[in-house]
């Protein structure tokens, strides 16, 4: 379709094969700005776009017993340089479906533009849901991305999310996700961001575990150079019998960069246990000092480490 001719160019500069992507057999949804140019269900997804006054709402769902074996694709872009979009997401897995999402943020051409996502995510009894989501920005750093998501796990549901943000400027990043885990479920959210320059990172994520024995992790892998700023809050609750929940943030600074790391740890039931560990500082001399042993620059160095970091 010649509409996605400019995000087929965009997946080839990332190094990515869209036509590995956008196949026959998988569900996608791809979005312009606030236009929707292309979309596909397949047996087990369906897929509902609307355009509204604000932007995009898209309805997405995983029918009940449905296993997946392709990802679905959702694909948010802008290609002016100046731009807005606004995303409202429903999406909804149904009780004992399993399926993987990738969400490709690519924002490479815009010099001043606005993303903002919505998200209500419904995961119901015994589903498993895995949803990437993958930035790609320009070096202009006049992009603002603002994801905002409420997910609910039902019994016995899984739900694992890694956000990456770490090709180009991030610009200014204000996420905040709060989950609600019911009995036996498990959360499991990931963060990379690497920050350059004056970006500005904020980064608030909530995991509320109120089932017996359900299960929570945070873990956020923050570098940042120049004089970039983070503020990182991981917060997790324990509310019932057998809950565990752990918050694990590591933030790497360089130069007049300035990072803040706020765990925030409770529990309100004895038998429930929440834990977290907070690291802030340079990359580990003795790292560095092998790197540099065999060749590399100390910036190369420092480089390889902190790519190691949030690979």
């Amino acid at each position: 379709m010649p509409e996605l001719d400019a995000l087929y160019e965009v997946f080839a500069q990332i190094g990515e094969d869209p036509a590995q992507i956008l196949t026959p057999e998988t569900a996608y949804l791809v979005a312009y700005g606030q236009d929707v140019v292309g979309m596909q269900s397949v047996p087990g997804v369906i897929i509902i776009p609307e355009r509204t006054k604000h932007g995009i709402h898209a309805r997405v769902t995983v029918l009940e017993n449905y296993q997946l074996e392709n990802p679905v694709h959702l694909c948010f872009s802008l290609f002016e340089r100046f731009g807005v979009q606004n995303i409202d997401l429903e999406l909804t897995l149904q009780a004992h479906s399993k399926a993987t999402f990738w969400s490709h943020c690519l924002f490479t051409v815009p010099e001043v533009a606005r993303h903002a996502m919505t998200a209500q995510v419904t995961i119901q009894e015994g589903a498993e849901l895995v949803y990437n989501e993958v930035h790609y920005h320009g070096l202009s750093g006049g992009i603002e991305v603002i994801p905002r998501a409420t997910v609910k796990l039902e019994p016995h549901a899984r739900y694992r999310a890694d956000f990456s943000l770490v090709q180009g400027r991030v610009g200014k990043l204000d996420i905040d996700y709060e989950v609600t885990v019911a009995e036996e479920g498990v959360a499991e959210l990931t963060s990379k961001v690497y920050g350059h320059v004056a970006d500005e990172i904020r980064i608030r994520e909530t995991v509320s575990l109120d089932g017996d024995n359900a299960r929570g992790l945070i873990k956020s892998r923050v570098a940042l150079d120049d004089e970039a700023t983070a503020e990182i809050t991981g917060a997790t609750y324990g509310n019932a019998m057998g809950t565990r929940g752990h918050v694990d943030c590591l933030e790497i600074v360089r130069g007049s960069a300035k990072a803040s790391a706020i765990p925030e740890v409770r529990v309100s039931h004895p038998q429930a246990k929440v834990t977290h560990e907070a690291a802030i500082g340079s990359v580990d001399q003795a790292q560095l000092e092998t790197l540099m042993a065999r060749g590399l620059s100390p910036e190369d160095a420092v480089d390889r480490i902190i790519l190691g970091i949030l690979r």
